[in-house]
């Protein structure tokens, strides 16, 4: 039986991936979920650890979704799947969330540091684990990671799913090109 604040967190997570964070206030988060804003900061201690708990709940919630999506046979690109996965709700509310969320943490880094690079570190791990194995760089995965978030921002920006995702299949192409040979430049004498 789940206890009265994961209760609350599922509350919490839905409320906030609905109405976003901008201009967030405890007293109608509160009463939209149900509780008071005396029983938040009994159960967070403040707004900033209730938004960083409800960060940590999403984020395991949206990796345990990649890890069930990357382990399904595929017949598309890992980087293909993981876009199609992130439109689908409740996916894409909860990312979103999620990006409003981290741009708020990265401006305050000493409140939300752990959080920041625990973040990159586990998605990170999770989509070299989700690579086959002759892909698994650390290189190779922060790029597929980077082309994602960038893409997934101007989605949320520009509201052009079907050229952002069009750009993202042009990636795929130019990524799944064969190189030619790489050269070093040489020093100018």
């Amino acid at each position: 039986m789940a206890s009265r604040k994961e209760e609350l967190l599922d509350r919490l997570i839905a409320y906030l991936a609905k109405h976003g964070i901008a201009d967030l206030s405890l007293r109608p988060m509160a009463a939209a979920t149900g509780t008071s804003a005396r029983l938040l900061i009994f159960h967070f201690g403040s707004k900033e650890q209730l938004l960083q708990e409800v960060l940590e709940e999403m984020q395991t919630r949206l990796q345990a979704s990649f890890v069930a999506m990357a382990q399904k046979g595929r017949k598309v690109p890992l980087l293909r799947a993981f876009w199609d996965w992130a439109l689908v709700e409740p996916n894409h509310a909860m990312l979103r969330l999620l990006y409003q969320l981290h741009m708020q943490a990265a401006q305050a880094p000493k409140t939300y540091g752990r959080y920041l690079k625990g973040n990159s570190l586990n998605w990170l791990e999770l989509i070299q684990e989700a690579l086959p194995p002759a892909q698994r760089d650390p290189a190779f995965a922060t790029l597929l990671g980077a082309v994602f978030d960038g893409l997934f921002i101007e989605y949320m920006s520009s509201g052009d799913k079907r050229r952002t995702t069009a750009s993202l299949d042009t990636f795929i192409r130019m990524a799944q090109a064969p190189m030619g040979p790489v050269t070093t430049p040489r020093p100018r004498r």
